[in-house]
Order: structure tokens, then sequence, then C-alpha cells
């Protein structure tokens, strides 16, 4: 009789112990276990011969899930770490760390594939038979040649046109054991090799040499530096050895354009993994790599835990993106879990980035990590021009001073695009009352709603809440409404009767809605369908839009002066990204930015010596300050209906750390964003010069905090390494 310690996804940082007869199973594998009424899918922990309690009253494990671990000696070993540095219940770490499916207790084993194939009637049909539908008939012909899954015909034509054909006998499906290529090395093949200049060479070799050992690596280049053609270079050695490669990007980088740079160059399969697929596409992906049947893995911030069975290099894109950062849950960040992973799996690891974290450049600077180095664009283009434009005292419409119209009008004539860019999606940030200065808010938030006026509704970006735009004042019922602000769909509005000869497009978390809706709006662009773009932080990241020569910013002063003392390093980082996007091919590009502060000392930094001379000063202020990256900080958060109550919560965690030497306590206080969702918000910052001093000191009372009364009567977490005060 067995005792296995078992991981079980409930909120307690402790194992269970349950009584296993039969062979021993393997630690990682997932078992189904009683837990009070409920059945639950743990993962082996560990495997002992007595337990820290009373035997006899020991549960016993109902089935035994797996015949060989779904978390492999690697995965187990960042659970470890995870769960120790992270102080988060260990149940918890491992169900992050596996996919969705899994969790559910889908078999681990591959599943047959549902394909469709045309019928013996769909066959012998003539396809002009369909020419009332040509969608269908575009799809019938596809199948009359050969077969696809179901997932691409419903991507490419979608579901209405699969079930009208199934309804009419012209198709039918069919299932199968998945196909998985097994022998991907013996297709590559690299096609449209360019030769890299001296900088990318340097970088290139560096990575190369590192290879089959741990090395960490910062590339730092500016935009339009070929940070991604380092990569392909880089990569392509590590294929040749048959080894996998996992790259990291951004959430909203991840666009099929991506993806399809990597397939073409090799001429192999790109396993890709995003939230937008199904649970079952992702185990799929899982699966095939955890197998070596995909050479490369590209995925977001969870794609960081994706087994690979011939690891060879990691790659982290846009390190800097405040997307790798978990904000829920298990709050680790992806790129310190990646530095954690290359070093267990004895790889290299790159992060590329034109706006390096301040952590990671102190790093770079310190030696931790190698520093590469690219100051140049690549092939014909230039940098483009940076500059700031004084909008005080001057006559503003729609969010654009009379000047920016002029030369938005200038670059169009020229056959350019432009882009505008405004971090604030909707019409207008807020409505009042223009009479007696009423403001419509969130009652469940105490902020203002958001108009939104295509959709005739106000929303709270904050909680959700939504209600149909008003007609008169709640206050004085005068029916004089005035929006307040500009956002993306003001901008697009006023530009397209400005500029009514040009096309214009909004791409935001509005506009961009549904399956495929961003790709085919960066296709449009791309064939200069349109000739203004008006967007949000979907825009500022990793598109290359060749024709755009003028990127104009605005509404951006009030990051200046924000409570958050990342708030400078962030906005330094979006201008960058975004003037990035201007004068990418041989057009030479120019960024403006509207501000109300043309003088403030981080805005002429940055115009005039660039985010690298910005980037070292502002670690210098914080270490001045005594800030990470030179001190080190854990985050408790507390939320309730009453303030008073989380309030009270947060001050019995301080009486632990009061008197403990070299950690530091600041507040209770409440969260920058005090209300949220009709909840109260209150933190308590511990910080020290120490690391270790920290781990042990959270180590030490974590489980008594547990323990608290008030702990089961507020909604709290703990947050290392905290990236949002918010």
């Amino acid at each position: 009789m067995a005792i296995l310690r078992v991981a079980l996804p409930i909120p307690k940082r402790r194992l269970f112990d349950y009584l296993y007869e039969g062979i021993k199973p393997e630690v990682g594998v997932r078992v189904r276990v009683p837990f009070g009424p409920r059945k639950l899918i743990g993962i082996v922990w560990a495997v002992t011969p007595d337990s820290e309690w009373d035997t006899t009253k020991l549960k016993a494990i109902e089935a035994v899930l797996d015949d060989e671990p779904v978390l492999n000696k690697t995965l187990l070993k960042l659970c470890h770490w995870l769960t120790h540095y992270y102080k988060h219940p260990v149940g918890d770490v491992v169900q992050t760390a596996l996919p969705v499916a899994l969790r559910k207790g889908e078999s681990s084993l591959p599943k047959p594939v549902t394909f469709l194939t045309a019928s013996e009637s769909g066959a012998r049909l003539e396809l002009a038979e369909l020419s009332r539908a040509p969608k269908q008939q575009k799809l019938l012909e596809k199948l009359q040649a050969s077969e696809l899954t179901k997932t691409i015909a419903n991507t490419e034509f979608g579901a209405p046109v699969i079930k009208a054909l199934l309804d009419k006998d012209l198709i039918v499906k069919v299932e199968k054991a998945p196909k998985f290529e097994t022998n991907w090395q013996q297709q590559l093949t690299v096609v449209d090799k360019p030769t890299p200049n001296v900088e990318q060479a340097i970088a290139i070799s560096c990575i190369e040499g590192a290879l089959g050992q741990y090395s960490s690596f910062l590339l730092e280049g500016i935009t339009g530096s070929g940070k991604t053609e380092v990569y392909l270079q880089a990569i392509e050695p590590v294929l040749e050895q048959g080894k996998q490669v996992l790259i990291l990007v951004p959430e909203i980088g991840l666009t099929p354009q991506t993806v399809h740079r990597f397939k073409y160059r090799f001429g192999i399969e790109v396993g890709v993994l995003h939230s937008g697929l199904t649970n079952l596409e992702r185990l799929q992906v899982w699966q095939q790599s955890s197998k070596g049947q995909l050479g490369i893995v590209i995925g977001t911030r969870s794609a960081i835990f994706t087994p690979m069975l011939n690891p060879g290099l990691l790659i982290v894109d846009e390190e800097h993106d405040a997307s790798y950062k978990q904000q829920d849950g298990l709050r680790y960040h992806a790129r310190d879990l990646a530095v954690v992973r290359a070093h267990a799996e004895n790889i290299p690891l790159v992060l590329g980035t034109a706006t390096p974290a301040l952590e990671t450049l102190n790093n770079a600077l310190t030696g931790k990590y190698q520093h590469l180095i690219l100051k140049q664009r690549a092939g014909n283009a230039s940098v483009a021009s940076q500059h700031v434009f004084d909008i005080r005292q001057q006559q503003i419409q729609f969010g654009l001073a009379q000047g920016m119209l002029d030369r938005i009008k200038q670059h169009l004539q020229q056959g350019s695009q432009v882009m505008l860019f405004i971090n604030r999606r909707g019409y207008a940030p807020a409505l009042t009352c223009h009479q007696c200065g009423h403001i419509e808010q969130c009652k469940r938030c105490d902020k203002p709603y958001t108009l939104h006026k295509q959709l005739n509704k106000l929303q709270c970006h904050h909680c959700g809440s939504a209600k149909p735009i008003p007609r008169h004042c709640q206050n004085c019922h005068s029916e004089d409404l005035t929006a307040i602000g500009v956002g993306t769909e003001q901008l697009e509005h006023g530009l397209a009767e400005y500029f009514p000869e040009y096309s214009s497009i909004r791409i935001d978390s509005d506009s961009a809605r549904g399956k495929n809706k961003l790709d085919k709006m960066l296709d449009s662009i791309n064939n200069n369908e349109h000739q203004i773009l008006i967007g949000t932080q979907i825009l500022s990241k990793g598109h290359h839009f060749p024709n755009v020569t003028l990127v104009l910013i605005l509404d951006i002063d009030g990051a200046l002066f924000s409570a958050d003392y990342r708030a400078a390093e962030h906005l330094a980082q979006l201008i960058t990204q975004v003037a990035g996007r201007a004068g990418r091919a041989e057009k030479p590009g120019e960024m403006w930015l509207q501000t109300h502060d043309p003088a403030h000392p981080l805005l002429q930094d940055l115009i005039n010596n660039g985010y690298g001379h910005f980037a070292r000063y502002a670690l210098l202020e914080r270490e001045h300050a005594a800030l990470p990256p030179f001190t080190f900080q854990a985050l408790f958060k507390a939320q309730a209906m009453s303030a008073q109550l989380a309030h009270e919560f947060l001050a019995q965690v301080r009486h632990f750390f009061d008197h403990v030497p070299n950690v530091f306590c600041i507040g209770p206080l409440p969260a920058l964003m005090e209300k949220r969702q009709g909840q109260y918000r209150m933190q308590l910052v511990l910080q020290s010069t120490q690391r270790s001093h920290l781990q042990h000191a959270l180590g030490q009372h974590i489980h008594q905090i547990e323990d608290l009364t008030l702990a089961n009567k507020v909604r709290w977490s703990l947050d290392i390494d905290p990236q949002d005060f918010s």
C-alpha cells in the first residue's frame, strides 16, 4: 500500500495524502480523488511509504488517469520553483502548467481529428450548380480536390457554410487518427536567407556559440533593426541538429504574418498557442511538442509551460511587454520563468526588444546577461525623426491641432499612410452635463463611464457594466450633455469628415473583436486599402507597415504625472514602440507627439537621446530612490465590500513583518484605483534590499496569514515582483 502525495487545485498551500494499491504510479501523472463531496483531478507530487496523518483516515485514489507523466521532470522542477518563489498553492501551480483539457480530465493521448471530404454526390456535382452560394462553391471545390480538417474549414469558410453543405449531403465528416509529422528535420529547407549586416552577424554568432549550454542574451535593437532576422538565423542550426525552439510573443504580436515568416523560411509546420484556440487545439500542439513532432512552437505567456522532447533554444520577443506578467491566480512573469527554464534545460535564452525593461537592462549592464546591441535599421530604412508639438493655446479639433492636420495632409498627398495613436477606445472618456457639471459615473467603480456612440451606450472599462446613453442629466434634467476628451471612435469620425477622399480604419479591441478580424484588418492596411490608421496599443508593437511615414501620438500627458513609479518607463517604451512604425522601408518617416508640456524632461530625453539613454538615467533614479531593480518587493492585495475590513486584514498581515530585520513595510494604503466592481481595494507593500530576506520572511509567515480569521472574509492575494499597483 503506497501513499501518494497529491497536489489538488484548491487555494491551500499544502499537499494531500491518499492511499493507493497497485503498481506505484510515476510522479507527474494525474489522478482522480475524492475531496469532501467532490471529485478532483490532481497531480502526484510524491510517492512515500508513510504519512504525517493517521493512515486509517486516509481516502483511496479513485483512478490513475495517465500511463506516463503529463508533467516531465523539467516542468515539475519549474512547478517546484514557482511554488517556492511566488508562495502560491502548489495545486494551483500545477493546474496553471497543464492545458485546460487535461485539467478537466481529458485523455492525454491524441484524439481523433474530424476531417471534411466530398460525399459521392458532392464529388459528382457540377460546381456551377452552387453559383448562387459562392462560399459553399469554393469549399466544395477544395474538398473535391482533397480533404480538410474541420478546424481549418471552419476558420476559412465559417460554420454556417459547412452546415449548409452537410445538410445538402454534399460533404461528410470522417474521424481519423491525427497524423503527426515526425520527420520535420528531413523537410527542413531554408529559403530567402538574407546576408546579415555586421551587428546582426555578431549577434547571431554569439547566440550560435552558446548552443548546448545555458546563457542569457539581451538583444537590444532599435525598431526595424532586424531582430526577427537574428532569431531566424540563430534558430537555423538548432533545427538542423533536430532540436526544438520555443518562441514567446505578446498576445497582440502573435499574428498570422509572424507565424508565416517562420513557416516560409524553414518549410516546416509551426505549432501555435494562443487564447483564440479551442482547448483541444491547444492540447494537440502540447502533445506534438512533447513528442518532438514540432520543430518550432510560437505562443503567448502560458506557452512557457509547453513540454519539449529535444529543447534547443528559447526566445522571448518584446520581453518588456506587460502581458508576460499574469495579473490573477498564479502571478508569474513568463520572462523570469523563461530564465529559470533555460537554466533547467541547459539551453540559451534570447530576450529581444527595442525597449528593454529596466530589470532586464540592469541584468545586462551588470553582466548577468550578455548584451547584444543593434543600432542600425535593416536594409535601406532610416530611423524616423522624432518631434514634440506644443498644443498650448492652439485650437483643437477632435484631439488634433491644426498644425498636425496640415502635416497629415502633406503625407497623404505624397501617397503615404499615416498612423494616429491614442490609447483610449470609445468616443470619449466621459459624458458631462454642460449646465450643472454632473458626470455619468459607474457606481460600482466610482469612475466615469466611457461614451461609445456607435454602440449607443455608456460602458465602464473597469467592470464592464453598461447602460444606454441618457437623453438628459440625471441631476438637473438638462439635455445639454457634452463629451469630454477624445477616443479612437471620435478621432476616426473627425478624420473621415476632414479627409473624405481618404479611407481610414480604426483598430482597437472594439473594432477588432471576432476571430481573424484583426488579421483581415492588417492585411487590408498592407494592401494600401486604407491611408489613415487609427488605433490603440494593438497597432503599436511588432507590425511592419512599409508605407507608413508619419506617426502621431495623442493625449499622453496624463501618464507624465502618474503615481505609479513604473509609469515613466512604460510611457517611454510605448512612445518608442509607436514611433518605430514609421519609415520602416525606403521612405523616411517621422513621429510627432502632441503635448501641453513640451519641456518635460522625460519627453526631451526620449526625443533627443533615445530610449537607451532614458533607461540608463531611469535606472540611476531608481537606485537613488531604493526602488526595483535595486530593491525587491512583494505586494499583498485585499478587497472587500467594506474598506475597513480590507484595511484591518492587511494591518494584521503587517504585524507579522513589522519587526523583521531588513524588511520594510508600506501601508496598508488604498490601491491607485480604490474601488472596483463594488469592492474596496487596499494594498500592503513589503520591500527589502535582499531578495533572500524577503523570501525568508514570506516563507515564515505565509501559513499564519492563511490561517487568519479575516483571511476568509476578504479576497486577498500575494504578488511577488509586482508590476501593477492600480
